[in-house]
């Protein structure tokens, strides 16, 4: 029987129909894949937004101090890329403790803390307690500069290097009196002390600048401090540089060696300042600020402020400030050891 010429049509519009279903539902799918990877494109990621508002700098120090002065210099320079206003918050006391609480305390993406690297690096290992966690509440970001730490001598005691003044505690065990600074380098102290076997009593002072007056006068014999503290006295003739702590000579003192120079490479420190975020700062963003910072800290011009206030411009990646910190912090836990000194309530 022949198959009629209606049915036929009938059987191949409908093989053409289904045919034309799978098609029309990949393109379907295709422009949908589309859609979400345009809008995917479309939306700014977290670094391409921040900063939104005002961005604030907290700082563990007071005014007028070496990191307000750097952060005031980097808060100027930050402004101008990231088009919002950077103000510098300082929060003094406790050592630097009230300036790091108040900056966990904000839980505040726009603000940042400046500051030396101690409460990371040094307080975790010296403190049995601390009102942080500082391996989650405060995240590296970049270093910004080095600052310089002298071993500076009264003129009383006429010594005229680091091995001039070793000999003469040598020879007046007990006799010398040491303001040995703040943060790491008190432990730095004592273990070089130790480890050569002198007597030195270590003294405190609630300010830097008494020490130095005292130095002046003779009452104490040596202090270790940022070299800005004690250059007025040394260039007054009641003091002599007798080597840094860093890796490199001092700009602002050239002709003093540093300690690996002048014989003792385990005095070596540096004085690290930096930038540090709150916890759960998307990692697009520290970038962002770290990249920032190294820019500004690239700049020959910025550079050279930082010179004349005694600072080497730095500038480093979230790992690297974080691995830099963990050499310090490292170090500092193996003199502690070596002390038996136990951590502090």
């Amino acid at each position: 029987m022949a198959t009629s010429p209606q049915r036929s049509n009938l059987v191949t519009g409908g093989a053409q129909q289904c045919a034309a279903r799978p098609m029309r539902s990949e393109l379907l799918t295709v422009a949908i894949g589309l859609v979400v990877t345009l809008a995917l494109c479309a939306t700014p990621s977290p670094a391409a937004e921040w900063p939104q508002r005002t961005v604030r700098l907290i700082l563990p120090v007071g005014a007028s101090t070496a990191p307000d002065v750097t952060a005031r210099l980097f808060a100027e320079r930050l402004a101008e890329r990231w088009r919002q206003p950077v103000v510098v918050e300082n929060r003094p006391g406790g050592d630097g403790l009230v300036g790091v609480s108040a900056f966990v305390g904000k839980r505040d993406d726009h603000a940042l803390l400046f500051s030396f690297a101690a409460p990371i690096s040094v307080y975790p290992v010296v403190h049995e307690k601390l009102p942080y966690d500082p391996s989650r509440d405060v995240v590296p970001i970049a270093s910004a500069t080095n600052t310089f730490a002298a071993i500076t001598a009264s003129q009383a005691i006429r010594v005229d290097s680091l091995a001039e003044f070793v000999a003469h505690a040598r020879t007046n065990p007990g006799k010398l009196n040491c303001f040995p600074g703040a943060g790491a380098f008190p432990y730095l102290f004592a273990g070089f002390t130790k480890s050569i076997g002198l007597d030195i009593v270590q003294v405190s002072y609630r300010e830097q600048n008494l020490a130095v007056q005292d130095l002046a006068e003779g009452r104490i014999q040596c202090m270790l401090a940022t070299i800005t503290v004690v250059l007025p006295a040394v260039q007054a003739g009641k003091g002599r540089l007798l080597a840094v702590t860093n890796s490199r000579r001092a700009p602002l003192a050239p002709e003093a060696p540093t300690v690996t120079e002048a014989g003792y490479p385990d005095l070596a420190f540096e004085g690290l300042l930096g930038f540090f975020g709150p916890r759960d700062m998307p990692s697009e963003v520290l970038e962002r600020i770290s990249a920032d910072v190294r820019a500004v800290a690239a700049n020959p011009s910025f550079a050279d402020r930082l010179a004349a206030v005694g600072q080497i411009a730095r500038g480093s990646t979230p790992s690297e400030f974080a691995a830099e910190i963990e050499i310090q912090r490292a170090k500092i836990a193996s003199i502690a050891r070596a002390l038996g000194a136990k951590p502090s309530q």
